[in-house]
């Protein structure tokens, strides 16, 4: 037997309710049946301590949308901590039934409620008439992550101490629109953007993108940590929208960053690259074995470097093309690992073709990168760039 809210029975359920969707608003409803409906929240640090990972709203964007639902009486966010983290919000409310969904029971909540003489109650998940059951994790595993991808355009290398301490200069990178996804180990930075995952889930949060590349870069890199440090011009790639170039001068952080949002430039850039997958670098390859660094190779990748930043500031094809590959030969050459087994044979196929090529990223590997001296020449199973704009 149902109770009515006109009995002034108080009725509570606690919960994440993150991604707030229908079957959220179809338990709400179905719950204050029984009474006037109070709701615990999931504090941030909860769920993310629960479940490895931040929420997609935050606590209080939660608590604004779950308060605004017309079957909800209140809302509270939970001050405990664990699954009964609810413990404090129900002492404080002092509810007459306890209501959860059927997966969302437990003895032990049942063991609490009966020790405070509560009703415990247990829907079935039901949804409303006419709409699909929904649950957060089914519409989590279709929401696809809008974070970017980074190409490396020329000078990369430079963003490492051991490189830049034979001369400084500047690494050029475009961030990507996720039109795809990349592969793994293919050199578009796929490391860093797993890492950001961790910190955004979905897409990058609407803050100054020099800051975030910051906190992506320490976040990625444990000073405790021994051995490789991932470069920073990763994380600048990702969080910088556009086209930018960035400053080492024997230093894990550039110096300096210049960018470019030129509308026109970037369409230039997107009509002359292209992209051809090969294959993820293998297991166990080491692209540092072997190295070579020298003043004179990382003058040959600084050059270079500046060449092709003028080269796209005047939308030169010739000269960017040349720019390119030059970057390409000095790369390999202090690192010649880059250049594992298969890879020569790739750059074979589009030599004849293509004005300029490079390896994405540290090589060893992933995607080849091609220069053309228009789109309609690019090879129909080519992967087309979209750089992302500023303010997306």
């Amino acid at each position: 037997m149902l109770y009515f809210c006109g009995m002034n029975k108080k009725v509570f359920v606690s919960g994440c309710y993150d991604m707030l969707h229908s079957g959220h608003v179809a338990f709400f409803k179905e719950a204050s049946q029984y009474g006037d409906l109070y709701v615990g929240i999931g504090s941030d640090a909860t769920i993310e301590n629960l479940k490895s990972r931040k929420t997609v709203c935050s606590e209080q964007e939660r608590l604004y949308m779950v308060k605004a639902i017309r079957y909800v009486t209140d809302a509270y966010i939970n001050r405990g901590h664990g699954m009964m983290d609810f413990v404090d919000t129900v002492e404080m409310v002092k509810p007459d039934i306890f209501v959860v969904n059927e997966d969302g029971s437990t003895e032990a909540k049942r063991q609490f409620c009966a020790e405070r003489n509560i009703e415990y109650v247990v829907l079935k998940r039901v949804p409303d008439a006419g709409l699909e059951e929904r649950s957060t994790t089914s519409i989590r595993n279709t929401v696809r992550c809008q974070l970017p991808y980074r190409l490396d355009l020329a000078g990369t290398w430079i963003d490492q101490p051991y490189v830049s301490c034979f001369g400084a200069g500047w690494a050029l990178t475009i961030s990507l629109e996720p039109t795809i996804e990349f592969m793994e180990r293919a050199g578009m930075s796929t490391s860093t953007r797993n890492a950001a995952k961790k910190i955004w889930p979905y897409q990058l949060p609407n803050d100054n993108s020099e800051t975030l590349a910051k906190l992506l870069f320490c976040f990625e890199n444990d000073p405790a940590r021994q051995g490789h440090v991932s470069g920073a011009q990763d994380a600048i790639g990702i969080c910088m929208p556009g086209l930018n170039r960035h400053y080492y001068d024997n230093n894990y952080w550039p110096e300096r960053i210049e960018s470019c949002q030129d509308e026109a430039t970037l369409v230039w850039l997107e009509s002359h690259i292209c992209l051809i997958p090969m294959f993820p670098r293998r297991e166990g390859v080491s692209v540092v074995a072997g190295k070579q660094v020298s003043a004179e190779g990382v003058k040959r990748l600084s050059v270079a470097a500046d060449a092709c930043w003028v080269a796209i500031m005047n939308k030169d094809i010739k000269a960017f093309a040349a720019a390119f590959q030059a970057s390409f030969e000095a790369q390999i050459a202090m690192f010649p690992s880059m250049m594992q087994p298969g890879v020569q044979e790739y750059i074979d196929m589009y030599r004849g073709q293509a004005m300029a090529w490079k390896m994405a990223g540290a090589g060893g590997g992933g995607y080849l990168a091609l220069v053309y001296e228009d789109e309609d020449r690019m090879p129909t199973d080519a992967v087309r760039i979209k750089i992302r704009r500023s303010g997306m």
